[in-house]
C-alpha cells in the first residue's frame, strides 16, 4: 500500500481517532465501536502469533476485537457473546472479569510499580508469593526465579541444565530429550524442545542439542495388544534406548507436560511416569517437568508432578500463576539442582543470568491474589469434580460418535480426535480440515473450542470457575457443531461413516 493512498492509515491517524473509534470507551460501550475500522489499523500495524498473514492483512482471514468478558464467558465489540471453553490458552483459571485482580494491581502499582531483583534485591509480594509456591510444590523443591513467559521460564531451564552439568565436571553431560508433540513454548531452544513441526519448520529448528522420544499416545499405538502399562514401558524402553544410543554420558535432562496440552491434550497412559523416572534415575538425567499447563488445579491437584507423582528435579511454571491477568512465569529448582548451582557460584562469581522484568512487584501481587481466589472458592476441588462431570459428559456424548475416534482427557482438560474409520483408528485427508471445520462450527454455536494443531482434534480446557449446568452447555453446543460437520461430510462424498 502506497504512502498516499486513501485506505492508509498512519500511526498519528491511529492514536488521534481512537476515542472516536470507541477503543477508549467503557465495555457498555461496546456497540459504539467502530470495528471495521479498528480492524483496519490492526492489520496495517499488529504482527500477531499463529497467524496467516497474508489472509489476515487482506482481510480473507477475519478479525475479532474481545472488549470484555465476565465467568467463562467473552463479549465482542459486535456484542457477541462467547463461552470461551479453552480460557484463553488454557490460563485464565478464574475467570474473566475479576476486579479483586485488577484492585490488586492497582494497590501494587501504586506501592512499587517496579524495581529489579538483581544482586539481593527484592520486594514484599515476591517473597510472599515465593514461599507461597515452595509450600505448594512436591517436596524437594527449593527456590522460585521468575520470567514473564513459559518460553522464557524453558529457556532458562537449559541454562540451569548445562550451568549444573558443568559445575559438577560434566561439561559433555548437555542433550535434552523432549518428547514428539511436547509443547515448551516458541522462542529458540524452547521451540526446539517442542516436538511439534509447525514450531521448527522454516525456523532452522531443533537445536542439535534437542532429541524427541516418542510420545506416550496410547491411542495412537501402533501394536492394538498393549495394555496401557505394557505400552508405558514400551515408551520407557524407548527413552532408554535413545540414551544409550546419544551416550548417557551426553544426556542431562528430559523435559515433559504431565498431560500432554498443545500436542493433544494427552494423559499419560497407566504407570507412565513411574516407568520414566526409572530410566532416568539409572542414567543420572534430571526430569524438568513443564508445568505451564496443568500447574495451579487444572487437574484437579495443585501440580500435575503431584497428581502422577512425577517426583522433578526442577518446575516450569507460568499461564495459571496469575490466571494470565499479568505476565509471570516461574522456575522452580528442587534441592538437587540449587545445592550444586550455589557450588557453581563458589567457583565462578555471580550468576550471569537475568531478566529486567524478573519478580516484577506487580506480577507477584497478582500472582498472590490468584491464589487467594483459587484456595478461597476451591478450584482446585472445582476442577476435580466437575472436571469428572465434564470427563462423564464427554464420554457419554461422544464415545459412540461416528465421527469421533478417542475422547480422552483429566480434570479441566479433554480432547475429541476424529477419525475416518472407528475400527481402524484411521485419519482422516488433512485437506478436509475437519478440526478446523468443527472449530468453526461450535464458533457458530457461541463456543470456542481449540482445533489442536497436529490432527483433527478439538480440545477443551476451561476455567477452573466453570460449573456442571455451563458444562452442559459446552457438550450440547459442541455436539450439535460436531453433528453440523459430520451431515456436511456425508452430503459432499467426503466421508462415510465406518
Amino acid at each position: 500500500m502506497t504512502s498516499d493512498s486513501s485506505d492508509t492509515v498512519n500511526n498519528s491517524d491511529a492514536v488521534n481517532s481512537s476515542d472516536t473509534l470507541g477503543i477508549n470507551q467503557s465495555p457498555d460501550a461496546c456497540n459504539k465501536v467502530d470495528t471495521q475500522k479498528i480492524l483496519e489499523i490492526d492489520r496495517n500495524n499488529v504482527f500477531h502469533s499463529s497467524t496467516h498473514l497474508k489472509q489476515y492483512a487482506t482481510g480473507e482471514l477475519p478479525g475479532r476485537i474481545i472488549t470484555g468478558g465476565s465467568g467463562i464467558r467473552i463479549r465482542d465489540s459486535e456484542g457477541t457473546e462467547l463461552i470461551d471453553a479453552f480460557a484463553g490458552l488454557y490460563c485464565v483459571n478464574i475467570g474473566y472479569g475479576r476486579t479483586e485482580m485488577a484492585e490488586a494491581i492497582y494497590e501494587q502499582a501504586k506501592k512499587l510499580a517496579y524495581y529489579h531483583t538483581y544482586v539481593g534485591h527484592t520486594n514484599e509480594a515476591l517473597v510472599e508469593l515465593s514461599e507461597r509456591i515452595i509450600n505448594m510444590a512436591p517436596v524437594g523443591m527449593s527456590k522460585v526465579y521468575y520470567g514473564m513467559s513459559g518460553s522464557d521460564a524453558n529457556e532458562t531451564q537449559l541454562k540451569l541444565v548445562w550451568y549444573y552439568n558443568n559445575a559438577r565436571g560434566l561439561p559433555e553431560k548437555k542433550k535434552i530429550i523432549s518428547r514428539d508433540r511436547g509443547y515448551h513454548g516458541s522462542s529458540i531452544a524452547s521451540g526446539s524442545m517442542t516436538g511439534l513441526p509447525l514450531f521448527h519448520n522454516y525456523f532452522d529448528l531443533p537445536l542439535d542439542r534437542i532429541k524427541h522420544t516418542i510420545a506416550p499416545h496410547y491411542y495412537r499405538r501402533e501394536d492394538d495388544n498393549m495394555s496401557e502399562l505394557e505400552f508405558s514401558r514400551h515408551c520407557a524402553a524407548k527413552l532408554e534406548e535413545m540414551i544409550l544410543a546419544e551416550g548417557p554420558e551426553t544426556v542431562a535432562a528430559m523435559i515433559g507436560e504431565p498431560v500432554l496440552g498443545t500436542g493433544g491434550i494427552i494423559p499419560p497412559p497407566e504407570g507412565y511416569w513411574a516407568e520414566i523416572r526409572k530410566v532416568l534415575d539409572k542414567y543420572d538425567v534430571l526430569l524438568i517437568a513443564d508445568e505451564v499447563v496443568c500447574g495451579f488445579g487444572r487437574l484437579g491437584s495443585d501440580f500435575g508432578s503431584i497428581h502422577y507423582d512425577m517426583k522433578p528435579d526442577l518446575m516450569t511454571i507460568a499461564k495459571g500463576l496469575t490466571s494470565a491477568y499479568q505476565p509471570l512465569s516461574g522456575v522452580i529448582v528442587g534441592e538437587k539442582v540449587w545445592n550444586v548451582l550455589e557450588e557453581g557460584t563458589d567457583q565462578w562469581g555471580a550468576m550471569g543470568h537475568g531478566y529486567t522484568y524478573s519478580g516484577h512487584p506487580i506480577g507477584a501481587a497478582s500472582a498472590i491474589c490468584n491464589l487467594n481466589i483459587i484456595e478461597r472458592e476451591n478450584l482446585v476441588g472445582n476442577a476435580r469434580d466437575t472436571g469428572a462431570y465434564l470427563q462423564q459428559r464427554m464420554q457419554e456424548t461422544f464415545a459412540n460418535h461416528p465421527l469421533v475416534g478417542e475422547s480422552r482427557g483429566v480434570g479441566l482438560l479433554h480432547a475429541l480426535e476424529f477419525s475416518s474409520n472407528k475400527t481402524n483408528r484411521e485419519h482422516f485427508d488433512p485437506n478436509l480440515k475437519v478440526g478446523p471445520q468443527i472449530a468453526a462450527a461450535c464458533l457458530e454455536e457461541g463456543l470456542i473450542a481449540r482445533a489442536m494443531p497436529q490432527g483433527d482434534i478439538l480440545g477443551f480446557a476451561p476455567p477452573l470457575v466453570i460449573s456442571p449446568a455451563e458444562v452442559d452447555s459446552i457438550v450440547e453446543r459442541a455436539e450439535r457443531a460436531i453433528n453440523k460437520v459430520t451431515d456436511k461430510l456425508i452430503t459432499a462424498g467426503e466421508w462415510t461413516a465406518k
